[in-house]
């Protein structure tokens, strides 16, 4: 799924929302979990997953064009932990492939 697959099928869940409204409350979404990462936050949504920042060690690498010897610097990146829920649900959709769309439990629904 793409980002403007998923404003399509808010747009078309809830039709209050415009397609406008729908792209700019993504876009807004994602800029606060972007910021937040940036900043070093964790980001945890129960029965999705939860979002950090992991470190990558300095390390040794080859340069594949000439074989030379390169100092790969340290690298902070974001990791993803899927929530229990989700991989429960990825699991029991991964034995009934034709069933789309996969949609995940909620505690509100």
């Amino acid at each position: 799924m793409t980002r403007s697959d998923l404003v399509a099928r808010l747009a078309e869940r809830f039709s209050q929302l415009t397609q406008r409204d729908a792209e700019f409350a993504v876009k807004t979404i994602l800029d606060g979990m972007s910021e937040a990462l940036a900043r070093g936050h964790r980001i945890e949504i129960r029965g999705f997953g939860s979002f950090s920042i992991s470190r990558r060690p300095p390390r040794k690498g080859r340069n594949p064009r000439s074989g030379e010897q390169v100092l790969i610097p340290e690298k902070l990146v974001p990791h993803f932990k899927p929530g229990k829920a989700l991989r429960e649900a990825v699991d029991a959709h991964a034995d009934a492939p034709d069933a789309l769309p996969l949609t995940i439990p909620t505690n509100n629904s």
